[in-house]
């Protein structure tokens, strides 16, 4: 039997383009305004709600038939929380400086309503590879919009990558200017409505939904 069928395929790639959790499910967008100036705590905190994802379905899968339905919440809180907490002392471990660069909203992924989304709207009726495969794909697929918009306002914003400058210094010699605007909340939200608009002008099935 293989271990990706065409239906667990699914689970994984839909969520990059059709049921994208960011620009169709409109889920997330907060992290988008908070952690997108630069590419690196884009990149850490699409890590951390990708694995906190897929493994919070998991966990929540494999008790789903345990769980009294009307303390699902909090088992799923629970869940949520611990696993956050794990990923919290990890970056503090390991990567501290994007770490405090996160602060808070590490400790908010709690309250990203992806998770819980996902958790109801899949893990709790699903086994848990397919729930652990929707998490990873739901993860990727907000992983994909958060880094594309942190490209974006770090590249103009601060004229780098990463970290690394990538508009020659002759460029500022000559007048060049980095753009502060691109860096502050509002374009977040602006740049979001740009991916949205292009991607169900190019998406039929969206456009007719």
């Amino acid at each position: 039997m293989s271990l990706f069928s065409s239906k667990d395929l699914k689970q994984l790639t839909n969520p990059l383009n059709l049921e994208n959790p960011v620009t169709v499910q409109i889920l997330g967008i907060c992290s988008a305004l908070a952690v997108t100036v630069q590419v690196e705590p884009a990149v850490v905190m699409s890590i951390s709600v990708t694995a906190v994802t897929a493994f919070s379905n998991l966990i929540i899968s494999l008790l789903r038939n345990t769980i009294p339905s009307r303390i699902r919440i909090i088992v799923q809180l629970v869940v949520i929380a611990a696993l956050v907490i794990i990923v919290d002392q990890i970056l503090k471990a390991y990567n501290y400086e994007v770490s405090k660069q996160l602060s808070v909203f590490v400790g908010l992924i709690i309250t990203n309503c992806i998770l819980m989304g996902r958790l109801e709207a899949f893990a709790l009726g699903n086994k848990p590879w397919p729930s652990f495969l929707d998490g990873l794909g739901n993860g990727a697929g907000y992983s994909m919009i958060l880094i594309m918009v942190a490209i974006v306002r770090e590249f103009f914003g601060s004229g780098s990558i990463w970290g690394i400058k990538l508009i020659p210094q002759a460029f500022y010699d000559m007048g060049y200017v980095n753009n502060g605007i691109i860096i502050l909340p509002p374009m977040a939200l602006i740049l979001l409505g740009i991916i949205i608009w292009v991607q169900r002008i190019r998406t039929k099935e969206l456009m007719e939904a």
